[in-house]
């Protein structure tokens, strides 16, 4: 499985030790995290990653966390990277939970951003079918792909944060997702995968939360504190799911004492 990954930084100096990987969310993709990968890029080597069916990414049926594990331990192999600092959101923290939990010599620091290592119960039934009503052959520009959407999505920022999934080739429209594997792998997308047979990771590792959010509650942080039991939590009351666009000044104040220690 080939990942697409856009390195951040200064391409002459040799990026094999101090380095940070991001990985996105589910329907997300390297650009989401571009302001902040750049900021970062000034004092560490970033490399932002397409997990699998996402962005530029390789599209296949197998969409589970120990295998998309699996693909970010071969992208740090493959560049020959030292033991790498990961911050991850949503799905991409389910990734990197799980590959720290089952590769911890790769992962030195991880930043977590709103999951928690759990099954949820969150429906994307609505996600997946705005999507399918967009008639990509009939449409003629992103204005028109919104409206389509706007019937089953009010919330515009999401509608907003699904259109950088919009492309276009030679005239026609098309999506940069392999939507029908993610709506077949969606039960596994949404919960977490069994790692009973993993010792705890013993690093430390900090969980960034969105205050108006529901994914990292108090409930959800103990649990988070059996696999993690070094974890130590920090909540952006002003913000959501997406608290690194909502609040991304804050996100880095939060982060960056933790990069450096």
């Amino acid at each position: 499985m080939l990942l697409y990954a856009k390195h951040y930084g200064d391409i002459a100096k040799p990026h094999t030790s101090n380095a940070i990987i991001i990985l996105h969310g589910l329907f997300g993709n390297y650009r989401n995290w571009q302001p902040i990968a750049r900021s970062l890029a000034t004092h560490y080597p970033v490399y932002s990653l397409d997990l699998r069916n996402h962005g530029q990414s390789t599209h296949d049926g197998v969409m589970d966390y120990p295998t998309m594990a699996e693909d970010v331990l071969r992208f740090i192999q493959d560049k020959k990277l030292n033991s790498v600092t990961i911050i991850a959101h949503s799905m991409g923290g389910k990734v990197a939970m799980t590959l720290a939990l089952a590769h911890p010599q790769v992962v030195n620091k991880l930043v977590v951003v709103d999951i928690a290592p759990i099954s949820y119960q969150h429906d994307f039934s609505e996600v997946l079918n705005a999507f399918q009503a967009v008639p990509l052959n009939k449409i003629q520009s992103r204005q028109e792909a919104d409206r389509y959407l706007s019937t089953i999505i009010s919330d515009k920022n999401l509608r907003q944060f699904l259109l950088q999934n919009l492309k276009q080739q030679d005239g026609q429209y098309y999506w940069r997702l392999n939507l029908e594997a993610i709506r077949q792998s969606i039960e596994t997308i949404i919960a977490f995968p069994n790692t009973s047979h993993y010792p705890p990771f013993k690093k430390r590792v900090l969980f960034i939360g969105g205050g108006q959010s529901d994914y990292l509650s108090k409930e959800n942080q103990q649990k988070a504190k059996i696999l993690f039991p070094r974890a130590s939590f920090s909540i952006i009351k002003s913000a959501g799911h997406w608290l690194h666009t909502e609040q991304a000044e804050l996100f880095k104040v939060l982060i960056q004492p933790y990069l450096k220690s």
